[in-house]
């Protein structure tokens, strides 16, 4: 029993060592409170994004909620190439949307991003408003490649 505790005690801050988070910043130096992704182990769990344009000029795509969902989820790959990771990776999103009838449209644009319809596990919320006036906002959990 004496053994066991030893090994047990040599084991587990070596463990809790590997499972300490490292927050990710893929675009450099963080300009507002959060990262875009955060590494615990061998999961990123990424923050919310939104349909911000690469250049990001102040807001969001135009075109209504296809071209945001799309340009969500470009910005969700982007992140997720970044940090080790990639669509086939992703194991669950939550997504909020500022209008629940706009739920097929955005689902058509969500399926296209991944492949053989393993799609991961997913929750979604309305919201009574999202950051920029977003009409929709995806959060994601993916595991490293």
């Amino acid at each position: 029993m004496r053994r066991l505790a030893i090994v047990l005690a040599l084991l587990v801050p070596a463990s809790l060592a590997a499972q300490q988070p490292e927050f990710l910043h893929p675009y450099g130096p963080p300009t507002r409170p959060f990262s875009p992704a955060v590494r615990v182990g061998n999961v990123l769990y990424l923050a919310g994004q939104i349909g911000t344009p690469p250049d990001a000029g102040g807001g969001v795509v135009a075109g209504g909620i296809e071209a945001e969902t799309r340009q969500t989820m470009n910005n969700i790959k982007d992140v997720l190439e970044k940090t080790g990771s990639d669509m086939d990776h992703v194991v669950k999103c939550t997504v909020f949307m500022a209008d629940m009838k706009e739920w097929d449209a955005m689902n058509a644009v969500y399926r296209t991003f991944f492949r053989n319809g393993n799609f991961p596990a997913r929750s979604a919320f309305g919201s009574t408003g999202l950051a920029l006036n977003a009409r929709v906002e995806v959060e994601c959990i993916a595991t490293l490649k």
